[in-house]
């Protein structure tokens, strides 16, 4: 595995990404919080892997300005306007649902605010559990599609084909008739922009 992230951290390097591996969430967070000033604004998407290492609340309580359309007691108009809002912040957080080991970042959408706020916003911090490393392109879609969808409807209880059996319905599940979420499909390949996009590879399981 030693290996295997080495030569990713270089394929990254050549797509233009800026790669980081850390073998746990406390030393990932700290140099996130490196990379982050205290006066600059904080988005994000809704993620699994973000929750378990806490960086958003890190953020918060360190005074920086958040946009968090998550927060309870919210009305969903107001919910929609902090995801536009997030989407250009001065730093975008999120987590990928797939990587290939050739360095593709796989990502799904529902409202597309994560896809804007991954492919547009000043700067990108990905955050990425091991677990999320797969053999090529491929089976990152196949991960993302067939694995992370049904288990994040399953977590945010969207009744989905999938939140029933698991298996990817790609061919049915569409509006009015099911709450879909992978309605956008982000794949990035490369980084255009020097220092915009950078990946923080963690060496344990987190999120889906």
């Amino acid at each position: 595995m030693e290996d295997k992230i080495k030569q990713l951290l270089k394929n990254w390097e050549k797509r233009n990404i800026s790669g980081f591996y850390f073998p746990n969430r406390r030393e990932a967070v700290e140099q996130a919080m490196k990379l982050i000033a205290p006066q600059v604004s904080i988005g994000f998407s809704g993620s699994q892997t973000l929750e378990e290492i806490g960086i958003i609340p890190t953020l918060e309580t360190r005074g920086n300005k958040v946009y968090n359309p998550y927060q309870p007691g919210i009305t969903r108009e107001e919910s929609m306007r902090l995801r536009m809002q997030a989407s250009q912040a001065d730093f975008y957080l999120a987590s990928a649902n797939a990587i290939s080991e050739l360095g593709e970042l796989v990502f799904f959408s529902a409202y597309g605010n994560r896809t804007s706020g991954i492919s547009s916003a000043k700067n990108v911090l990905i955050f990425c559990g091991i677990n999320k490393l797969t053999a090529d392109v491929d089976s990152a879609l196949k991960r993302a599609r067939e694995y992370a969808t049904p288990l994040n409807c399953k977590r945010l209880n969207w009744k989905t084909p999938c939140f029933k059996d698991g298996v990817c319905h790609n061919d049915i599940c569409f509006t009015p008739d099911y709450k879909r979420m992978c309605c956008q499909l982000l794949i990035i390949e490369s980084e255009a922009i020097p220092g915009r996009l950078k990946v923080i590879l963690i060496g344990e399981p987190l999120g889906f």
